[in-house]
Order: structure tokens, then C-alpha cells, then sequence
């Protein structure tokens, strides 16, 4: 036995720590096949011109690189369209999930639980079947949208088809599946904040707001953080949502609300551009890498 403070702690047999490790290799082999190669495979097709109609490619360096950074007009338009996904979700999801929160907690409404449930539900319902439901409810002709819109004298509105509400229809989609799974995150941090500095703001005279300004944002700014580049992560990271609402005639045509997993998609499957989509992986890959190295920064520093 060593002792480890006021612990004491037993020394492991080696032979015990040789079986560990050998039960667990085949874990290892599996999670080194199914996760760890077809990330290296992804970074070696992506210097080459491979196509899966073809055995035969070559190694062509870093010219899809170029190519699609310099003059590939789906690229461009793929990381503009994700970059605005990924800022009005993060945004429009942060903040509602924030406010919501707050107000279930300081006005002290009944039957929180269930409340709860009702913003947690649309997290459970898989995202295929919600995201067609939403489909039927934007129809032009048959959508509810539609519907209470002709009660107030207002035609009918191509939510998925016209480019002017195609993409903030989705974001609201988005958000909708989303809002109850940050909003758990946000009530345990809160529930997390003792009690007895709120309880002495109060005997001092703060007001709600004097004390969510300055005790309770404060001491969440941790669980802000996390929430803000998870959600960023997951918006450019999207793709059942986009493209279950675009594929069809009730979609939106064209590169309108195209996104950079959709392009990857699309490249791969229906082109059969695999040298190229790797490509577009490995360069969103780097992206989220990025985003999550300044997570960990940004989180240690909260801490």
C-alpha cells in the first residue's frame, strides 16, 4: 500500500495492468478502424484525384487544396451559407435557451419539470421525421404557415422554395430541435450557483436583474462558453436538417441554403468526386479543430 496524502492508495500487480490492457486491444482495434483510419484516409484521398467509379488515381499534392479555396464558386458558396448557419443558430439558440432559463428560475413557475419535458421533446424526436413534418408545414399550399397567414389577408409564402425565407425558415427549424438540449445545459449551471450569495444580494436590496447581471451571468460564464462553441460546432456541422428540407420540389433550388456538409455530399455521392470531398472534410475538419482549441482557451480562462 502507498500512502498518497491521507489516501492510501494499493500498488497494482503489473500482470493485472498487462490483462487491462490486453482485454482492452481489441477495443482499441476497433475504435483505430472504424475512427482513427478513415480520418488518416480522408487526409491521404485528399491529395488525389480519386473517384469511386474508378480504381485508378494519382497523387496530384495540394492542387484540390488550391483549386477550391481560389476559384470553386460551390465551395465559396457552401462556406458562406455555413458560416451564416453556424452565427444565426448559435446566436438565436444561446440567447432564447438563456432567457428561458432565467425566467423558469426567477419567477418560480410551476411545474418546471414539465416544462422542461415540452422544450427537451423535439430533442428526442429523431431529426428525419421532425424535419419532414416542418417540410409539410412550410407547403406553400397545404402548410399551416399558410393557413393562419390567409387569416390576416396575406398570400401564400414559399418558405423552402423562395431565397428570401428558404434559409431563415431552417435556422428556425434549427433552433426549434435544439432550444431544449441548451436549455438543460443552462438550468444545471444555474442550479449549480449556491444559493447563499443570491439570498445575501437580496438582504443588501439587489433587484432580479442587479443579481442575474452580477451574480448569476457571471458565475454561468463557463457554461456560456461551453453552450456557445458547442452550438457553433453542431451549426457547421449540419446536414439531416438542410437536407431532408431541400431535397424534393418542396425544397430549396439550387445553391440557396447549400452548406459545406451538403457540398461534401454531393461531391462524393452524386459526382463521385471523392479526392475533392475528402478535401472539403479535411478542410471542415480543420475548421472545427480550430474552433475547439479556442473552446478549451476560452473555457480554461472562465475557469
Amino acid at each position: 500500500m502507498k500512502k498518497v496524502g491521507v489516501f492510501s492508495v494499493k500498488s497494482y500487480n503489473k500482470d493485472h495492468v498487462k490483462f487491462a490492457y490486453t482485454a482492452l486491444l481489441p477495443i482499441f482495434g476497433l475504435f483505430f478502424i472504424f475512427r482513427i483510419w478513415p480520418i488518416l484516409e480522408s487526409f491521404r484521398l485528399s491529395f488525389t484525384n480519386h473517384s469511386i467509379v474508378s480504381t485508378k488515381y494519382s497523387y496530384i499534392g495540394f492542387q484540390n487544396y488550391i483549386n477550391m479555396l481560389s476559384n470553386d464558386q460551390d465551395f465559396r458558396i457552401s462556406l458562406i451559407n455555413t458560416l451564416l448557419f453556424a452565427t444565426l443558430i448559435t446566436i438565436a439558440v444561446i440567447f432564447l435557451a438563456l432567457a428561458i432559463t432565467l425566467v423558469m428560475d426567477r419567477r418560480k413557475i410551476i411545474n418546471i419539470g414539465l416544462l422542461q419535458s415540452l422544450f427537451f421533446l423535439p430533442v428526442v424526436i429523431s431529426v428525419v421525421p421532425s424535419a419532414i413534418i416542418w417540410k409539410w408545414m412550410y407547403d406553400p399550399q397545404y402548410g399551416i404557415f399558410n393557413y393562419v397567414l390567409s387569416f390576416f389577408g396575406i398570400g401564400s409564402v414559399g418558405w423552402l422554395v423562395d431565397k428570401r425565407y428558404s434559409m431563415y425558415s431552417i435556422i428556425l427549424f434549427v433552433v426549434w430541435k435544439w432550444l431544449g438540449y441548451f436549455i438543460v445545459i443552462f438550468w444545471v449551471g444555474l442550479k449549480g450557483i449556491p444559493g447563499l450569495y443570491i439570498e445575501a444580494a437580496k438582504i443588501d436590496g439587489a433587484d432580479d436583474w442587479q443579481i442575474i447581471r452580477s451574480i448569476i451571468l457571471p458565475l454561468l460564464k463557463p457554461i456560456m462558453f461551453f453552450s456557445l462553441f458547442l452550438a457553433t460546432i453542431r451549426g457547421f456541422t449540419i446536414f439531416s436538417e438542410v437536407y431532408v428540407m431541400t431535397v424534393g420540389s418542396q425544397g430549396a433550388p439550387g445553391n440557396i441554403v447549400k452548406v459545406l456538409t451538403y457540398d461534401i455530399y454531393e461531391r462524393a455521392f452524386l459526382y463521385y468526386k471523392t479526392g475533392q470531398a475528402n478535401t472539403e472534410g479535411v478542410i471542415l475538419f480543420l475548421i472545427v479543430l480550430g474552433l475547439t482549441i479556442i473552446q478549451g482557451k476560452m473555457l480554461g480562462k472562465g475557469e
